[in-house]
């Protein structure tokens, strides 16, 4: 590494005060979380979730120095409904950060081009990552709650199909975390969470088409509190759209808010 390199630090994930309006029946399964934005100076800056979807972004950084890292994904290490810290990838090896400098967690994660942390998807109370190798292989780390993560397990494959794989908690309404899929023609798929870590979906049904207007589509959990876990995306435009969750998996999500007008292109990636 270069000795000018930027240094990553954290400043910590925030949590939210909101979490307490129904976590004691949905945190594990529905996590109230910030969501954050990673920019090209390497810049993290936070948005507070304020009610009804709207978010506000907070006065201070969370982190610098994040120039040369990838696939940002916030964690839960114990199960409360809130993010403890983050995870991100820089020249191939797994780092976690909470406060301070990252924890190297391991190498070997450049031949992933798709990591997402969609909850507790195996069932035990803290976060876990799926990685989509260069084959369209997914795989399945399960967390140990302290940022260092299980052997993988093959989840399957054809996952190429998708450019872009979000989620962040329950969609459906049954307590287990979900993920959504957009194919090539614009397709947005539905991934139910089964809680069986080595098989933790069952399979994909059609939400609707028209997807492919966006160029980034992200969850980090409820910003509504409603106990929902909810979509988030980014038009060609730079504007952010919010799209709520319903619970129900026949129709996951209700229609569009916009909750944020313009300047979202800014960030080479958010989480």
């Amino acid at each position: 590494m270069a000795a000018d390199a930027p240094q990553p630090t954290a400043s910590g994930i925030e949590r939210s005060s909101n979490a307490s309006t129904f976590a004691a029946s949905a945190a594990a399964a529905t996590p109230v979380n910030y969501l954050y934005g990673v920019n090209s100076a390497g810049t993290i800056w936070g948005y507070q979730p304020v009610g009804g979807g709207a978010i506000q972004r907070l006065a201070d950084n969370s982190g610098t120095g994040w120039n040369y890292h990838k696939h940002f994904n916030q964690a839960d290490m114990d199960g409360d409904g809130d993010s403890d810290g983050f995870y991100a990838v820089r020249d191939g090896r797994l780092h976690y950060a909470d406060v301070g400098r990252p924890r190297d967690i391991g190498g070997g994660w450049n031949i992933y081009n798709k990591i997402i942390s969609a909850s507790n998807t195996g069932g035990a109370p803290a976060d876990d990552l799926l990685a989509r190798d260069g084959a369209g292989v997914l795989w399945h780390y399960l967390g140990y709650g302290n940022g260092s993560l299980a052997p993988r397990v093959r989840v399957g494959g054809g996952w190429n199909a998708y450019n872009q794989i979000a989620g962040k908690g329950d969609v459906t309404g049954d307590g287990r975390p979900d993920i959504v899929a957009r194919d090539g023609a614009g397709v947005l798929w539905l991934y139910k969470g089964t809680g069986n870590y080595k098989a933790p979906f069952s399979g994909r049904s059609r939400i609707g088409g028209g997807w492919n207007m966006y160029n980034s589509l992200v969850s980090s959990g409820d910003l509504n509190f409603d106990g929902k876990a909810d979509l988030v995306a980014r038009d060609g435009r730079g504007a952010l759209w919010l799209y709520k969750g319903t619970g129900r998996a026949s129709s996951p999500y209700s229609g569009r808010v916009q909750i944020g007008t313009s300047g979202w292109n800014g960030f080479r990636a958010m989480f």
